[in-house]
């Protein structure tokens, strides 16, 4: 990979800073690294693409033209994650119909590879959701939500660590609060813990004992909440934390034209980014790692 190549691939994905704190004359041909991110959320059973009546997004979206445009990605890169941050399940017919086999299935045949669990992947009881993971070829991650004494204890883990291209990636997974928002019945002994304190614990097992060279956290806690403060977000997982390098995030259905950059408990930016709801844009995060393990990373959506 020229330097060259490295600036206008970078520069064109509409976002760019250096993780380590290096300047791009640092990623040279002989030692960068690249690792694509794909990424989406709140896809809410979504399968056809909008009608091209709908007054906000005619003809857009549409699981066979997002899986076209994952594959032409993973033709032109070797080194591809695909995750979701939750809220699969609820929104069409087909989730009422096929009780989310169809959306499992589906996302299977494209290759995901990592999940974490919304607030809506409950609507059918933690028992509903049980019943579809047999349909689903990935895991599934949430380190903030004690499946121990439900059905789901030891199937959902904290956390999946993935090695590409001689890179170490952590990943785990972070749920908003249930209490409130979904009935008890349905999610039953599940217990929430604290966010940000689990997050704090999680990036340090993962960057300090694991050793990964870039940690992912798949949140499904909502960006921010400015007339909530108090209440746990993206933008506070970020500042309040520590070893996280990427948070794809979901529940508010924010649309990020490109990923915003936050400082950490140590100064160190942190990319944050989502991509709206329905499945009508795909995130992508081009990370670049010289031989130090120095980052650099760009960031855009792409619109289905």
């Amino acid at each position: 990979m020229k330097r060259r190549d490295f600036i206008q691939k970078t520069a064109a994905s509409a976002t760019l800073l250096t993780l380590g704190g290096l300047s791009l004359s640092s990623f040279t041909t002989n030692s960068a690294k690249k690792i694509t991110i794909l990424h989406t959320n709140d896809v809410h059973s979504h399968i056809d693409p909008f009608p091209a009546t709908d007054p906000r997004n005619p003809n857009m979206g549409g699981v066979a033209r997002r899986a076209a445009i994952i594959e032409q990605i993973r033709r032109e890169e070797f080194n591809v994650l695909l995750l979701d941050a939750g809220d699969i399940f609820q929104g069409t017919p087909y989730f009422n119909y096929y009780g989310g086999e169809l959306e499992y299935k589906l996302m299977s045949m494209m290759k995901y590879d990592l999940v974490t669990i919304g607030n809506h992947d409950f609507d059918n009881g933690i028992d509903g959701l049980l019943a579809q993971m047999p349909h689903a070829e990935f895991d599934f991650v949430s380190a903030n939500y004690d499946f121990k004494n439900t059905v789901l204890d030891t199937i959902v883990k904290p956390y999946k660590i993935f090695k590409k291209n001689g890179i170490k990636i952590g990943v785990f997974g972070l749920g908003v609060e249930l209490e409130g928002l979904v009935d008890k019945k349905l999610y039953k002994e599940t217990k929430y813990n604290n966010p940000i304190e689990v997050a704090q614990d999680m990036s340090r097992i993962l960057k300090e004992e694991q050793k990964c060279d870039l940690v992912i956290c798949l949140s499904h806690l909502g960006y921010d909440y400015k007339n909530e403060p108090e209440k746990a977000s993206d933008i506070m997982l970020a500042r309040k934390t520590k070893n996280i390098d990427l948070i794809i995030g979901g529940h508010t259905h924010t649309f990020l034209d490109k990923p915003v950059v936050e400082k950490n408990l140590e100064g160190k930016e942190v990319l944050i980014n989502q991509v709206g709801c329905y499945g009508i844009n795909l995130g992508r995060i081009d990370f670049y790692l010289d031989n130090k393990n120095n980052i650099a990373a760009g960031g855009k959506k792409i619109i289905i």
